[in-house]
């Protein structure tokens, strides 16, 4: 199958894939915090760090996640920066 038979390209800028590269570097983090954390302390603690008061990794996690899922959603959904007619995937995407 050729690029050309594939169909249109959505959701392929930079805005994206840098959600995706935030989500999955939080995964990251997340699974590495939680194997040191098991290994000295219990599940439990490690679930508390994400609803105590202090700073730490895990709400950096949660800010990851939620900032990788307003850039996807932002690069999904984004608007051309111009403004004149719609072009043949703006129409194929607003007829649906």
């Amino acid at each position: 199958m050729s690029w050309k038979e594939r169909g249109p390209k959505r959701g392929r800028n930079w805005m994206t894939a840098m959600g995706v590269l935030f989500m999955v570097a939080a995964a990251i983090i997340a699974l590495r915090d939680l194997v040191i954390i098991s290994t000295e302390y219990s599940f439990g603690f490690y679930l508390d760090n994400y609803v105590n008061a202090e700073i730490n990794n895990e709400k950096f996690v949660m800010a990851m996640i939620v900032g990788g899922a307003i850039l996807l959603w932002w690069g999904y959904y984004r608007k051309k920066e111009d403004y004149g007619p719609p072009d043949e995937h703006e129409r194929r995407r607003f007829e649906r």
